[in-house]
């Protein structure tokens, strides 16, 4: 793990200030037993702020969805304690922690109405009918289903299920909402929309929110901070700017967004920032790794986005020389495929401008501008 705005520490308990929704202190699970035990979770500490939309992101396998899990109740960690609110949940059952969890499926009753459903929950805690009305229209209102809420969840869209499904888990208001993936079974355009519509929800109900998803975008787009998880560790947590723009390691730059990487050598060191030569002989200035360890001299990856890079006719006077291999056209932007020096590929983004052609085609010579300070030294 990599230190990011105060909030995380390398794979240890956190130090942070502020109040904690969630506390996850040294967690491991561990499915099995000897030999063939499997640490699906392993060692993992951080902290959850209070009103905080924080994502879970990583590839199917790293932990992600068995971490949300231990914080739900459903699964118990083999070592370490988890805390709400300053209080270890971590043997609690799920019925007597304030939390509530939407997954991928809604589990709505069928042969209820939108309101029922939502008003399910509430009745079964024994809260008066009045009460229980009150709630419900207002969770309606919340999610914009006041029209529908007299008619079954089986007669209504997948995107307005999901709404159902938030509104009732909701409904109690817990301290803490866990959302599983709940996305995944939706179009793309009503993915984006609902991305939008989390937040907002979010934003209005002053819950904190943890979302697990293997989908960059919806990272990005609806997160205070993520945790990016790969092998049962987090290895970096942070704003999305900050996962994006300043990656720690090669797994995390590889995972979030499209990057190169290039073969460097470390010419210099001033504090966090290094001198680089690239493969072209030509020496630039880039970040240093956020662990803070460089040594000159020796060879290191960097981290470059396609949008930091710039295509040039002049080849002579840019960072990188090569030749185009590819140009692809994705409607707000053309990406160029181009072999740089030494055999190793790059893609540069270039945004398009209405009535424009590609300014390269394949087979030109071509040379390649690197914007300042836009590499990244990944730590090894």
């Amino acid at each position: 793990m990599t230190e990011s705005d105060g909030s995380l520490s390398a794979r240890g308990p956190l130090v942070d200030e502020g109040r904690y929704a969630i506390e996850v202190r040294g967690v491991t699970k561990v499915f099995g037993s000897g030999q063939e035990g499997v640490r699906a979770v392993d060692d993992v500490s951080f902290s959850i702020r209070e009103n905080e939309f924080l994502t879970l992101l990583g590839p199917s396998g790293c932990g992600k969805t068995t971490l949300l899990r231990m914080i739900a109740g459903f699964d118990h960690p083999t070592y370490g304690q988890i805390y709400l609110d300053g209080a270890d949940i971590s043997g609690l059952p799920p019925f007597k922690r304030p939390v509530n969890t939407v997954f991928q499926s809604y589990a709505l009753f069928p042969h209820m109405t939108v309101a029922q459903n939502i008003g399910f929950g509430l009745e079964m805690l024994g809260q008066p009918k009045q009460e229980v009305e009150a709630t419900v229209s207002k969770m309606l209102e919340l999610v914009q289903m006041q029209a529908l809420k007299d008619r079954r969840t089986d007669q209504i869209s997948g995107g307005q299920q999901q709404r159902v499904a938030l509104a009732r888990a909701l409904a109690p208001h817990p301290k803490v909402l866990l959302l599983d993936e709940p996305l995944s079974a939706l179009d793309y355009k009503l993915r984006k929309e609902m991305q939008i519509e989390l937040k907002r929800l979010q934003n209005e109900t002053g819950i904190t929110f943890v979302f697990v998803t293997h989908d960059q975008e919806e990272a990005l787009t609806m997160s205070d901070r993520i945790a990016v998880m790969q092998s049962g560790h987090v290895l970096q947590l942070g704003s999305p700017r900050e996962i994006y723009d300043h990656p720690a390691e090669r797994f995390v730059a590889d995972f979030i967004g499209d990057t190169n990487f290039l073969d460097v050598e470390i010419v210099s060191a001033d504090g966090n920032t290094v001198t680089l030569k690239l493969s072209s002989g030509r020496e630039v200035e880039a970040d240093a790794p956020r662990d803070g360890t460089v040594t000159p001299g020796r060879r290191a990856t960097a981290a470059l986005r396609p949008e930091h890079a710039t295509v040039t006719a002049d080849a002579a006077s840019a960072d990188l020389a090569g030749k185009m291999q590819n140009v692809v056209y994705f409607g707000t932007d053309t990406h160029y495929h181009i072999e740089v020096d030494g055999g190793a590929p790059f893609v540069a983004r270039v945004q398009n401008v209405r009535g424009g052609e590609a300014a390269f085609k394949a087979g030109d010579v071509v040379g390649v501008k690197l914007q300042p300070r836009a590499l990244q030294v990944l730590k090894d």
